[in-house]
């Protein structure tokens, strides 16, 4: 991701957001937090049966799973706690329960592909194909060369041309030849590029789920004095 969406940014976004209850009805709720003077950044959750929505300034995401979804979003607290993180998320789990996905007119997604596991991706089958000629006698070092070239020209080379998406497509259609080859290999092109891990969340759905964790805390956080005050 360009710019990485990190507890601590998290925390700073939301230094001044307040709780504002607008319905508490058992599982059917909806919370707003936001700063008082702006909607920049704010964010409702709205629960009913079932279900559980996050809407605001970082696009709508709908979760399905159990009854009181609340109860849901709080079981990783005590673990991620243990591993010093002040805010439980668990991004992969969670958005297995993603029914519906929502960023305004332009659309919304919950992962996209990523630059930086991309060029990996692709660097490692290079050097691979690069020890392999090199030990099978396949190519020379010209031929390595043109072939490592080739790489940068026609895939790398497009991702200026339309990011990941474009490249992307470059590489499930490159092939390479070497005509001067003195090995069997026909050619050099990218197999099984789907079974590789490419794609990352994006930053309104991290930001997204750090709200839900953050939001159902303080909520639970208000909630706690009016209990203790009830009598035994």
């Amino acid at each position: 991701m360009t710019h990485e969406c990190t507890e601590e940014r998290f925390l700073r976004d939301v230094a001044d957001h307040k709780m504002i209850v607008i319905r508490d009805e058992g599982v059917n709720r909806h919370i707003r937090f936001k700063e008082s003077s702006t909607n920049n950044q704010y964010f409702d959750l709205i629960t009913w049966p079932g279900h559980l929505c996050y809407t605001g300034d970082m696009g709508t995401y709908v979760f399905q799973r159990t009854e009181d979804m609340f109860s849901f979003f709080r079981t990783d607290r005590d673990y991620n706690r243990q591993r010093g993180r002040r805010i439980a998320i668990n991004p992969h789990y969670w958005t297995e329960k993603l029914i519906a996905v929502h960023g305004g007119r332009d659309g919304g997604k919950a992962m996209e592909y990523d630059e930086a596991q991309f060029r990996r991706v692709i660097n490692q089958y290079r050097v691979d194909w690069m020890r392999g000629a090199k030990a099978e006698g396949l190519l020379d070092a010209d031929g390595r060369r043109a072939l490592w070239e080739a790489v940068d020209d026609e895939v790398f080379g497009a991702l200026e041309d339309g990011g990941v998406d474009r490249a992307l497509w470059a590489a499930h259609e490159f092939s390479y030849r070497d005509g001067d080859s003195t090995g069997s290999r026909d050619s050099w092109h990218f197999e099984e590029l789907w079974e590789h891990r490419m794609k990352d969340y994006t930053f309104g759905m991290v930001w997204c789920l750090y709200a839900l964790a953050w939001g159902i805390e303080q909520y639970d956080m208000a909630k706690q004095p009016a209990a203790e005050a009830v009598p035994a």
